[in-house]
């Protein structure tokens, strides 16, 4: 049986705004799922809350059968749910090899165990010749990968990959599409994938989730997706549809 990540009618407020209202979706071990939505819908405030960056106001989140609600950054982490930035936060003085070994000693392995982690994670983003490099130096398709290295590191069971393809041209997508599905199979990990370019997303994933306003208002297959109504005017307005070369 899979492990499972279970958010529960999850609600978050700012300052009397609703950014989350009523937000469930369940994400199992060696699935993925993509997050999609128009800009202000809610997708990152999702993923920070699941990951314990800002409370949540109301609702449950449990994962592999714990509840996680409300948990530090540092438990969650620990609990096997590892994530990466819309914005890229590297440490950009540290080399390649010390980001991703830091992000191990994180989830409290030894240092002999995070090189091991590190080695393998870097070989896994096809980045090893650039270990000794300063991070600060890497081009900015090479960062994004990084990132993911780092979230490797971890072990996690779930991965929460905020906008991985962001200012990737249609090869590095291409590339970060082959690197996620081999991860996917490899490690069986479930992957949360919060990303605008619908290329990707279309065939990445396993299921899609759509957010509007904080709420939901579908999810299904890409091919399910692609044809509701809603969606398309939602998130690409009334005369367009969703397909797999839409930029959302």
């Amino acid at each position: 049986m899979p492990e499972q990540l279970l958010v529960e009618r999850v609600c978050k407020s700012f300052d009397g705004l609703r950014a989350l209202d009523n937000v469930s979706l369940t994400l199992s071990q060696g699935e993925i799922l993509g997050l999609i939505g128009p800009n202000g819908s809610g997708k990152t405030t999702l993923i920070n809350v699941i990951s314990g960056l800002i409370p949540i106001t109301s609702g449950k989140i449990w994962a592999c059968g714990d509840e996680i609600t409300n948990h530090t950054a540092y438990r969650i982490a620990r609990n096997g749910i590892a994530r990466t930035f819309q914005t890229i936060r590297l440490f950009r003085e540290l080399t390649v090899q010390e980001n991703v070994e830091v992000a191990a000693l994180g989830v409290g392995v030894s240092r002999s165990a995070a090189r091991q982690r590190a080695a393998r994670a870097l070989a896994e983003m096809n980045l090893e010749s650039y270990a000794e490099m300063r991070a600060g130096t890497l081009p900015y398709g090479l960062e994004r990968r990084l990132e993911v290295a780092r979230a490797l590191a971890m072990a996690p069971i779930f991965i929460l990959l905020d906008e991985p393809g962001a200012g990737l041209n249609e090869e590095e997508s291409d590339d970060l599409l082959d690197i996620l599905e081999r991860i996917r199979e490899r490690h069986n990990v479930g992957m949360l994938v919060v990303e605008h370019d619908m290329r990707l997303i279309m065939r990445l994933c396993d299921r899609l989730h759509v957010l509007d306003s904080g709420r939901t208002i579908a999810s299904g297959t890409p091919v399910e997706i692609r044809e509701n109504a809603r969606v398309i005017e939602a998130y690409l307005g009334r005369s367009k549809r969703v397909t797999d070369s839409a930029a959302g």
